[in-house]
Order: C-alpha cells, then structure tokens, then sequence
C-alpha cells in the first residue's frame, strides 16, 4: 500500500486501481471514484493490445485530466494502491486476484460467469487479500436478494413455483446473469435446499411438468437494457412478482467504491455487498 498521499489529496482517501479501464464499466467506476468523498484513482490498467494505453484516465471517462495514464503492467499500479475495482472477464478476475493477495490489499470483484474453479481460486487469494465479490453491487439488488430469501421462505415450495427471469443488453455474454444467480441462491436458501440440482437453467421441447421446489431461470437479450430482474413466486390463483430495473450502470460503480471503503482496514476474507450493507 502506498503510504504517500497526493499533494491535494487528503491522507486519508483510499487509492484505487480501475482494472478494465477504457470499458464502458471502468469508465463509470472512474466517473463513480471521482464524485464520492474518501475515495481517488491511482491507477488504471488495460489489456496490452488496447488503443487507450497512455491515455489519462479521467479524459477518457469524461471528467479530465487526473494524472493516471492507463497502464498494462498492473504490478507497479497495485503495489502501490489500498484497493482495486474490478469488473471484467472470469480470467483476468483471478489473475488480478493473485495480484492483490501478493499486495494484501481490496479486491472489489463485479465480474460474473466464473467456474467453480475461478471461485475456488478466489477463495485462496482472500487469505491474504480482503475481497468483496458479488454477482451484483446495487443497494437495490441485494435488498432484493433479501426479500426474496425471506418470501421463499415463507411460501412453501407445494404452494409457489419460483421462476427468476432477467433481461440484459445484446452484449452480455454470460448467462444466467451474476445477479439472477445471486437471487437464485438467496431462494435456495430460503427453501433450505442447494441451487444446484434444484435449477432449470433451459427448457426446450417436450419438458414434462414442472418438478415440484424447482428453481427456472429466463434470460433475456437485447438492445441497451442495463438490467431488469424479476423473481415471480406463482401459487394457485396468486402470483407474486418482486422487481428491480437498472437504468444506469452508475448504481453498480457506487456499489462497488462504497465496498472498497468499507473493507479498507479489514480483515483477508471473502465477503458480500450483504456485509457491506449489514444484511447478512
């Protein structure tokens, strides 16, 4: 960690490294760091074949120049930061993770699509960094996730058939969404029971009935859509429909800067944007 602040930046302000900074998303979460209070760039790393190494940061997200070139090498940027925030590939995610725990320093992960074995790799680098990861950074969401843990519940699973449909911009790649699997596990475990084995991921042809605390999933792309999620619990003769709608990649970038300071200071480990917000 760097122990020297910037001549006009108070000593206490978190320095943070923007990985995937030339992005849509990492040009937010400049746009985000700039505006909250507590919180400065100090880096920003992008892949080695892009066009924007060299470039100042803050140019590039629109807010001018703030004395942060883009980088590719992100060993110099991370010995030297408090935090990183990251929202980019599975790959790159770990490989970032390593980094942090070399630098025991926040690890903020946004990126969605990881295997089992990313995660498990993740889990290993949070024995010396302090990661928060969550399939979703919104305040919106992970209350959500809550009500949605306590609505399952509370409606047995002979009475209401859980169906989570989400629908993301054409660019998305990976589906499920992280946030519909955030609320799918959330339902999981208001039913008491594992997400996988109890999920319907595709439904094509001659399906049969549905089987009885199943958990679907629908998704949905097209056009610009940030992120729209609905989690419906369908009873005989009544259906309940809980909702969030993203309307700007902002709320996520908030999320994930309001993270990275409250980890500052904490223990190596592995925790959720529901121990940012105190809702575990």
């Amino acid at each position: 960690m760097s122990d020297t602040p910037a001549t006009d930046t108070p000593a206490t302000d978190m320095g943070l490294v923007v990985v995937g900074a030339a992005g849509r998303m990492g040009q937010t979460l400049i746009r985000a760091i700039h505006t909250i209070r507590g919180a400065r760039v100090i880096g920003a790393v992008e892949r080695a074949d892009s066009p924007h190494l060299g470039k100042d940061a803050g140019e590039l997200a629109g807010i001018g120049r703030i004395g942060v070139p883009i980088s590719a090498d992100p060993l110099p940027v991370f010995a030297r930061a408090d935090g990183v925030l990251d929202f980019t590939t599975p790959a790159s995610t770990v490989e970032f993770a390593g980094y942090a725990a070399q630098a025991r320093i926040v690890h903020v992960i946004g990126t969605t699509g990881c295997s089992a074995e990313d995660n498990a790799r993740i889990e290993a680098a949070a024995r010396h960094a302090t990661i928060v990861k969550s399939g979703n950074m919104s305040l919106g969401i992970n209350l959500l996730a809550v009500l949605v843990e306590q609505a399952a519940r509370a409606l047995d699973a002979d009475d209401f058939d859980i169906e989570i449909l989400e629908m993301h911009h054409k660019h998305k790649v990976d589906a499920p969404s992280g946030t519909a699997l955030l609320l799918g596990e959330a339902a999981a475990t208001g039913r008491g029971v594992p997400l996988a084995g109890n999920d319907v991921r595709v439904r094509d042809g001659h399906t049969g009935v549905r089987k009885v605390g199943s958990i679907g999933f629908a998704s949905l792309r097209g056009g610009s859509v940030v992120g729209d999620h609905s989690v419906i619990l369908a009873g005989t003769g009544e259906r309940i429909t809980l909702s969030h709608h993203a309307e700007d990649r902002a709320i996520f970038a908030r999320g994930a800067v309001k993270a990275a300071l409250w980890a500052r200071g904490r223990k190596p480990g592995l925790y959720s944007m529901r121990d940012v917000l105190g809702l575990s």
